[in-house]
């Protein structure tokens, strides 16, 4: 391109568009991958951290560490409980997610035992300012991300249900939570989950391509007083979209690619 014979303002335009584009995370297109970690930045995530307000990224839990969405806890005396969640700006319906994880480092002091090398990806959740502000855990569907201890055989992307449900061959599964078919996976190295969501109809866990979890009709339960009230804004209990978001659980964990494709609604 001859920018010599471009008018001053083209130029200037073409400039800002061009460094806006590079490190930004980029719009959403239909059967296409796209990136929604820029790799420099939090740019399009917002933190919601137990006793925190949205927003307010506690004790810097949330960070880029040389080009990794990291969640470190060496700001923290205590975990004392303090979950929190990094929510992407805007809500999905029929999409394929995929993340590659893997944990660093020590618990955090004072975390659960549960919680040792456990993290997740929330989907079909609900806003981080819909949070109480002590709230643990956001009304969504979990999909675990988990790893072994070097002994014992250890589940990934398995299921957890804060504040729903789902259905598995034709019954409603109310247990909160619910293993996988995976491998296990001790030590440092990447893991690959991917997500397939497509509304209300069904979801599919996938580890390293192979489909090791799936249910239908996710959906609020009216047991809880958070979710039945989300549930009255709504206008029903089922759900078939909402927020993505990831965890901090106590366990430090990095990510090095946090995908999205959205698929086309057949229905």
């Amino acid at each position: 391109m001859n920018f010599r014979s471009l008018p001053f303002a083209l130029i200037l335009a073409f400039t800002f568009s061009t460094f806006h584009s590079i490190g930004s995370a980029q719009e959403p297109s239909e059967g296409k991958w796209i990136q929604l970690f820029n790799g420099k930045d939090l740019e399009g995530w917002t933190p919601k951290i137990r006793y925190h307000e949205a927003g307010d990224n506690h004790a810097n839990t949330f960070r880029v560490v040389d080009g990794l969405l990291t969640v470190n806890y060496d700001g923290y005396d205590t975990f004392d409980e303090t979950f929190g969640h990094l929510f992407y700006q805007d809500e999905f319906s029929h999409y394929r997610f995929r993340v590659e994880y893997r944990f660093i480092g020590e618990q955090c002091d004072g975390g659960p035992g549960w919680a040792i090398r456990n993290s997740g990806v929330m989907i079909h959740g609900e806003q981080p300012t819909t949070m109480a502000k002590d709230q643990d855990f956001p009304a969504s569907i979990e999909v675990q991300l988990l790893g072994g201890d070097g002994t014992n055989p250890r589940t990934t992307a398995n299921l957890c249900t804060p504040g729903t449900n789902v259905v598995m061959n034709d019954e409603l599964v109310t247990r909160h939570c619910t293993s996988s078919t995976s491998k296990t996976y001790h030590g440092p190295q990447w893991v690959t989950v991917e997500i397939e969501v497509r509304g209300n109809e069904i979801i599919k866990h996938i580890v390293d391509g192979e489909v090791v979890l799936q249910y239908t009709q996710p959906q609020l339960d009216e047991r809880d007083e958070h979710a039945k009230e989300l549930a009255e804004k709504q206008g029903g209990i089922q759900l078939d979209k909402g927020t993505i978001s990831l965890q901090s659980e106590s366990h430090p964990v990095q990510f090095r690619k946090v995908e999205l494709m959205v698929l086309k609604d057949e229905r």
